[in-house]
């Protein structure tokens, strides 16, 4: 008996990619895209800066429409679901395509990210971009020494 090691990069099969496509066939219709965990979130950057943070998200296709953004218990959770239809008829067939693209991501934010403060959100180019504000610095007290006489 042989043991199959566990792969847990990917989430929805515990089984290598390789052991389902042989499973399956050799059909390329389930190729290595399909099960790749990172096809199923958008790239993100996360910059630190002395006043904010900003973080941006690959979502190229998408419309600002198509984003919901928002912060619950210090958790930002980011989402986004685009659907397109498209249908065509004719005399001799009718032609239906659709498509639907999908992703939720939510991320723990630091104490030192300001929640009371309207966060900034924006979408160009197919990266959606996000300024979150700190909370300001508390300032060292102005402490002094009382000499005991």
């Amino acid at each position: 008996m042989s043991l199959i090691k566990f792969n847990n990069r990917n989430r929805l099969f515990p089984w290598s990619n390789t052991d389902l496509k042989s499973f399956l066939g050799s059909d390329d219709f389930f190729n290595e895209d399909f099960f790749s965990e990172d096809s199923l979130m958008p790239a993100m950057n996360v910059k630190e800066n002395p006043t904010d943070f900003q973080i941006e998200f690959a979502a190229p296709g998408f419309s600002k429409e198509d984003f919901e953004v928002s912060i619950d218990n210090d958790i930002l959770h980011v989402s986004g679901e685009k659907s397109k239809e498209k249908e065509q008829e004719d005399d001799n067939y009718s032609r239906k395509e659709f498509s639907y693209n999908t992703f939720k991501r939510s991320l723990k934010l630091p104490t030192s990210v300001n929640t009371e403060k309207e966060a900034q959100a924006t979408y160009k180019d197919g990266i959606l971009k996000l300024q979150l504000s700190k909370k300001e610095a508390e300032k060292p007290s102005n402490r002094k020494r009382i000499e005991v006489k």
